[in-house]
């Protein structure tokens, strides 16, 4: 469909080609109906299991370093006078306050630039939690490292945080062309929540497609999620796929369309393996109100998506993914899932509570940092309620970081 750009990556068994997801759906279809009694398609469909990885963002400080200015020792001998008045003055250098940021992008009333503790709400005992343990994971492409920022302000307050790496992204090690299911995608996530001590329960925190990872996690392992927060996220109903979200962007978005480049590391005559995003798009897709040195760092750290895992359709429970209490945060300035997609799978399968970030892209622990640390914090300290479903779509709260003063 459209415009074909077929391109070689480094792998030469990697085919690119520049289609929508949709498309590739239907021709995976087709091929796989085809490839039933060719062993070597059958092939794809295998499971393969992977050790997970967990990766952890901390920032750093750096001291100035400060330079001992002394005059050079001077041996006159005779009668030669020396003149004091001669020697080279060397002034300490002056102290200076914090530096100023050096972010290319105007701070905006709603994201001043406030100390965490200035977000959190005085009442808030953060011990006296039912649970203080956010685990983050992250979107189709990301990794564990774009939440530097959400991480440093979470326990700069004093919770617990952990990002998780999911198979075949971020620094873990699996080749993203040889994932082959949900299942196999999320097991860094489940292994974590599995590992964890009897009666402890996390607040899960899933970004983009990350949100049907968590889906999945809420489905399985219940009992250790205390809260699910779906951050622009695919939060989908049982017998949904990721696909079927996604299908509806690209229908009515040219961003999605012009940005997909689709993976074949097997073969042009095989079923796609992975999604590409064309990088000279990024900005406009998922960064449009971004500083520009954290679109540098998406640029240098984003990975290709797996394919397999979008067409998974999941089954979900009212026992089990319905017993775990959902949120849902809104970003109204979002070109990768439009507010009216987020609104509408906020109406279909509605949350315990909607927030909504003001001014925020795809990409909140970016353009929004500290509002979107605020709705975190907020989340966390809401006690059990019970509401009825006829008043849950009327709980949406517009957020925004407060004012300086």
């Amino acid at each position: 469909m459209g415009n074909l750009c077929t391109c070689f990556s480094t792998n030469p068994g990697t085919v690119k080609k520049k289609l929508t997801v949709a498309s590739a759906a239907a021709s995976s279809r087709r091929i796989t109906n085809r490839s039933t009694s060719n062993p070597s398609l059958r092939q794809f469909g295998s499971s393969h299991q992977f050790v997970g990885g967990v990766g952890r963002v901390r920032s750093s400080s750096r001291k100035d370093d400060r330079s001992d200015y002394s005059a050079d020792a001077i041996t006159l001998s005779g009668d030669v006078s020396f003149d004091r008045s001669a020697s080279l003055r060397y002034p300490l250098p002056r102290k200076q306050g914090l530096p100023r940021s050096s972010s290319t992008r105007p701070r905006s009333v709603g994201d001043p630039l406030l100390h965490p503790h200035q977000l959190v709400r005085q009442d808030l005992k953060i011990d006296e939690l039912e649970t203080n343990h956010f685990v983050l994971v992250h979107g189709g492409g990301f990794g564990a490292w774009c939440w530097y920022k959400s991480i440093a302000l979470l326990e700069e307050v004093g919770y617990t945080v952990t990002a998780i790496d999911l198979t075949g992204s971020g620094v873990h090690s699996s080749d993203t062309n040889r994932i082959s299911s949900l299942k196999q995608y999320a097991k860094p996530l489940i292994d974590f929540l599995d590992k964890l001590d009897d009666g402890e329960k996390v607040i899960l925190v899933g970004h983009d497609f990350g949100g049907a990872c968590i889906s999945y996690a809420m489905e399985l392992l219940p009992g250790r999620i205390s809260k699910a927060i779906f951050v622009s996220a695919t939060m989908l109903g049982n017998g949904e796929s990721p696909l079927d979200v996604f299908s509806k962007q690209a229908g009515s978005n040219p961003l999605i369309r012009q940005a997909q480049i689709l993976l074949y590391g097997n073969g042009n005559d095989h079923p796609p393996t992975a999604i590409d995003l064309d990088k000279s798009i990024l900005k406009d897709l998922l960064f449009n109100k971004t500083p520009a040195k954290d679109i540098a760092l998406a640029s240098v750290s984003m990975r290709s998506i797996p394919f397999a895992p979008v067409l998974e359709k999941l089954s979900l429970t009212e026992e089990k993914y319905g017993s775990v209490r959902r949120f849902y945060v809104q970003t109204t300035e979002d070109n990768a899932i439009p507010l009216a997609e987020q609104e509408e799978m906020v109406n279909l399968n509605p949350p315990e509570r909607s927030f909504c970030l003001r001014g925020a892209d795809h990409s909140p622990f970016f353009s929004k940092p500290q509002g979107l640390h605020k709705v975190l914090v907020e989340i966390s300290g809401i006690p059990v309620k019970h509401v009825s479903a006829e008043s849950s779509l009327d709980r949406t709260t517009p957020i925004q970081a407060p004012s300086a003063a």
